[in-house]
């Protein structure tokens, strides 16, 4: 029985793959990049706001490497791996950086303010992560479970669940991706362990193509309670809107 769910899975994860533009195109470019206008109360909850209001971003597709410019500052930028996250200016001199960033959040709630190089960890691994989605889950290391669907506003969402490498750092260990009648991720669903395990449903809309790969240029993310529906529409969590997208 287990061996033909995760046929159902690997099946599902192709479909998915092959309407966000498929393996090919998506290893044709090693980085995606584009100007964030983002919103929402956590900048202001984690003691930073208006921090992402206006910034670029640009994240590896071979490797788990992002980079925010400017950040809190007009000559900063960050360089964010999963073990390790600094801040430079224009020299690439170091103002700050941090090894085993994950480790700085133990015991931090939802209250918890964050410092700037926190802050610079958690914009790089949620917009790794938000980049590269569906096309790593089919590397090693990831595993793959597809779910019951679920039914939303009348639509039907067949749904993975992946759980990531202990090696990569993301919002949670295990997040679940619905997926539409086109293949199309619309929604995604985590725990933001940073901040004390944080329930999200985050939404995906306005996909574009990009240099044959579709991208969300609209995400925003509400609470996701008990029964699994999003508290909508306050508080607002997170809003990104994505523009002068780019692969190179």
């Amino acid at each position: 029985m287990k061996t033909v769910k995760q046929h159902a899975a690997n099946d599902l994860l192709e479909f998915t793959i092959k309407a966000h533009g498929g393996r090919e195109n998506f290893n044709k470019f090693e980085t995606v990049s584009a100007r964030l206008i983002c919103d929402g109360v956590l900048w202001s909850m984690v003691g930073h706001p208006g921090s992402v209001d206006d910034i670029y971003v640009t994240s590896h597709t071979n490797k788990q490497f992002t980079s925010h410019r400017p950040f809190l500052n007009k000559d900063w930028h960050t360089a964010f791996t999963a073990q390790h996250v600094a801040i430079k200016n224009s020299k690439e001199d170091v103002i700050e950086e941090l090894s085993n960033p994950r480790d700085s959040f133990a015991g931090y709630t939802t209250e918890t303010p964050w410092s700037q190089i926190q802050l610079a960890y958690f914009t790089g691994y949620a917009m790794w992560t938000y980049f590269n989605a569906p096309f790593n889950f089919g590397d090693a290391g990831y595993k793959i479970e597809e779910l019951e669907p679920w039914i939303e506003n009348g639509e039907v969402f067949q749904r993975l669940q992946v759980t990531f490498p202990e090696e990569i750092a993301t919002h949670s260990p295990v997040q679940t991706f619905y997926i539409d009648k086109d293949g199309l991720i619309k929604r995604h669903d985590y725990n933001v362990d940073i901040a004390g395990g944080a329930t999200a449903a985050h939404y995906l809309s306005d996909y574009i193509d990009v240099q044959g790969v579709k991208i969300a240029t609209k995400r925003n993310v509400y609470i996701r309670q008990e029964d699994n529906t999003p508290l909508f529409p306050e508080p607002l969590l997170v809003s990104i809107d994505l523009r002068e997208i780019s692969r190179k």
